[in-house]
């Protein structure tokens, strides 16, 4: 399954209804911010993983808590919001709350929404992460930046080869956080979402434009 088939297919769509239904925000907004959120997360934490005691916690975690099951059955997102609120904070540190902000800036959901939703969508962003590890076998930490790097190597390349709106989104997210990989954590925020200046972007048929060309902002 590929980052794309994640969002696109029916574990993505039936997050995005049973979030819809508990928070009242559009099922299209959720789908686009699983499309910012997922390449976001998993950039952040290809960087992380730079560290090797990062690494072998984070390999540690997705083989005790994270080994795709949710995938299967996403009802789970919803009873594990709490964890997935912990699993931002470790992500993001102190940056959580600016990730926040320039994720509500360029989805439309409001910032008592935001954190809350991408609550709900982190587990099965982790639980896709577990699945593609051991698609790989990768058995270790040493492996994960390979594994992440694969992982938004393989959705870009999809993304370019797609006529799906979702898949410009991607493919522009994707190339930030690329473009970032030599800077720190703050650097892949700002590639990705271009430090919130919506209207800047908009105007360069950047990240801000794609969203607003689907939701009419």
């Amino acid at each position: 399954m590929s980052l794309l088939d994640l969002i696109t297919g029916s574990t993505g769509n039936q997050v995005a209804e049973q979030v819809e239904n508990k928070f009242g925000i559009s099922k299209n907004q959720i789908i686009a911010l699983l499309v910012v959120a997922a390449p976001l997360v998993i950039s952040y934490l290809k960087k992380k993983s730079e560290n090797t005691e990062e690494a072998d916690k984070l390999n540690a975690t997705l083989d005790k808590h994270h080994d795709g099951s949710i995938l299967n059955n996403p009802a789970q997102a919803l009873e594990r919001e709490s964890e997935g609120n912990s699993i931002l904070d470790h992500i993001f540190g102190g940056n959580k709350a600016n990730v926040e902000n320039q994720l509500s800036a360029n989805t439309g959901i409001s910032m008592d929404k935001i954190g809350p939703v991408l609550a709900t969508l982190a587990p099965v962003i982790m639980g896709y992460i577990g699945q593609q590890k051991q698609a790989s076998n990768v058995n270790s930490g040493g492996g994960l930046g390979d594994l992440l790097g694969g992982i938004l190597g393989g959705s870009a390349q999809e993304a370019q080869a797609s006529n799906n709106p979702l898949s410009d989104i991607l493919g522009s997210v994707i190339g930030g956080a690329t473009q970032s990989s030599g800077g720190g954590l703050g650097d892949i925020l700002g590639s990705v979402l271009g430090g919130g200046n919506q209207q800047q972007q908009s105007q360069q048929g950047g990240l801000g434009g794609l969203l607003g060309s689907i939701f009419g902002k």
